[in-house]
């Protein structure tokens, strides 16, 4: 469900599919009205009730945080990796465009990461030469 209560058809790559199909097998979620990201009651089973925007950030911010990311890390730093990932590898900004559900692409290309990767690049090369 998008804003504005619009449905979104998401193509999952087949890992991600079978890590979500496991996850709906262990959480007891049958009903595709059941909220996929829900609260814990006081007995930390999940509770039926939607996780909110802001838990959903606190929980993003942990696990960057676990993983050593960085503190600005936030669900849309991997909303821009995936773009860029997609289109380094030869996908088309229409299509991500799409996948992103941007109404224009001008907002789809400030996700677009692949000129400081390439930036980046050519900065360790520089070192690496001299």
């Amino acid at each position: 469900m998008e804003k504005g209560n619009k449905d979104k058809l998401v193509w999952l790559h087949r890992g991600a599919e079978e890590f979500l199909d496991a996850y709906l097998a262990a959480a007891g979620i049958e009903d595709t009205k059941t909220p996929l990201f829900q609260t814990l009651d006081e007995a930390h089973r999940l509770s039926g009730e939607v996780l909110s925007r802001r838990d959903m950030l606190r929980a993003v911010k942990q696990r960057c945080n676990a993983a050593g990311l960085s503190d600005l890390s936030c669900n849309h730093t991997f909303r821009g990796t995936g773009i860029t990932v997609f289109l380094n590898n030869g996908g088309s900004l229409e299509a991500v465009q799409d996948m992103a559900n941007h109404s224009d692409p001008r907002t789809t290309k400030l996700y677009d990461r692949r000129k400081d990767l390439a930036k980046l690049s050519e900065i360790g090369r520089r070192i690496a030469f001299e």
